[in-house]
C-alpha cells in the first residue's frame, strides 16, 4: 500500500478512454491510489502474479483474455471489481468471488459502493484506517504556554510561572507574580487543554496550579486557598474534597511556611 489508508489498485481495460476515466474517478475519491493501468490483459496477468495489489478493477470483455479468465489465472487473486457494459455478466462476476461489478459508464455512486465493499473485505486496510483514526483522536499535548494580545503586542506566558487562571467580566486572565494578562481562551477550553496532574478547577471561575498552593483553610462553605504569591482564592463546596485529595489527603501538606494544611 503506497500510503496509509489508501487502496493500491490496478486497472485493466482494453479501452484507453474508459481506463483513464476510471483512474481519474478513483483518484478523485481520495481513497485509492492507482498503482498501474493495463490495456493488455495478458501483460496485466503477469504483473499481477508478481505484485498483487489491494484491489483489481478489470473489464469483463477484452480481446485475448476476458476479465474472468484473467482473475482465474491468478494464484491468489486480490479483491476484484468488474466493469462491464452488459448487465448479463453480473451473475458470472459473483461466481468468481468478485466484490462488485460496475456498469459502464461508471458513475460516482456505484464506485463509492464498490469502494465501501473493498474496505470491508480488506482487513489490513481496515486496521490502517483504525490506527489513523486513533492517532487523529489522540488528545493534544497539554499546554505549556499561553499568549496574551494587546493591540499588536503579543506576550508569551509560561504556564510553569502561573499561579492561577480566572474569569472576570467576561474575560479570562492568567495570573503570575502579581500580574494578570488577558488570554483568548475560555476557562472550559483551558481546563481541557491543561495538564490535569498540575491544574484543578476549584471554582466555576477559577483554575489553580496545585504547586502554587501553600495552604488550604476553612471547611465546606468557606474554604479558601493561599497561594505562594499571597493570593487568596475561594474554593467551591463541590470542589473541596477533590482539592484535598489532589493535595495529598486530609492528613496534611504545606502551611504558609512550606506545609499544606487544613482542618
Amino acid at each position: 500500500m503506497s500510503a496509509p489508508g489508501l487502496l493500491r489498485a490496478v486497472l485493466v481495460d482494453d479501452e484507453p478512454l474508459a481506463l483513464r476515466r476510471l483512474a481519474r474517478m478513483l483518484e478523485e475519491t481520495g481513497r485509492v491510489t492507482v498503482a498501474a493501468t493495463y490495456t493488455d490483459p495478458v501483460e496485466a496477468a503477469e504483473a499481477l502474479r508478481a505484485a498483487p495489489p489491494d484491489a483489481l478493477f478489470v473489464d469483463v470483455s477484452m480481446p485475448g483474455m476476458s476479465g474472468f479468465e484473467l482473475v482465474r489465472a491468478l494464484p491468489m487473486p486480490p479483491p476484484v471489481v468488474f466493469t462491464t457494459a452488459f448487465d448479463t455478466y453480473a451473475l458470472q462476476a459473483f461466481e468468481v468471488s468478485s466484490v462488485d461489478y460496475l456498469l459502464k459508464p461508471v458513475d460516482a455512486r456505484g464506485l463509492a459502493r464498490a469502494l465501501d465493499k473493498l474496505v470491508r473485505m480488506h482487513p489490513l486496510l481496515a486496521q490502517e484506517r483504525l490506527r489513523a483514526l486513533e492517532a487523529a483522536l489522540q488528545p493534544p499535548a497539554p499546554l505549556s504556554r499561553l499568549t496574551s494580545r494587546t493591540g499588536t503586542r503579543v506576550r508569551v506566558v509560561e504556564l510553569a510561572d502561573a499561579t492561577h487562571l480566572y474569569a472576570e467580566d467576561r474575560l479570562v486572565y492568567v495570573a503570575r507574580a502579581g500580574r494578570a494578562d488577558v488570554v483568548d481562551m475560555s476557562l472550559a477550553e483551558l481546563e481541557r487543554r491543561l495538564d490535569p496532574t498540575r491544574w484543578l478547577r476549584i471554582h466555576r471561575a477559577t483554575l489553580v496550579q496545585l504547586d502554587a498552593i501553600v495552604e488550604v483553610l476553612g471547611g465546606y462553605g468557606d474554604a479558601r486557598v493561599h497561594l505562594k504569591d499571597g493570593t487568596v482564592l475561594s474554593v467551591a463546596r463541590d470542589r473541596l474534597r477533590e482539592l484535598r485529595e489532589r493535595l495529598g489527603g486530609a492528613a496534611g501538606g504545606r502551611s504558609s511556611s512550606g506545609r499544606r494544611s487544613w482542618p
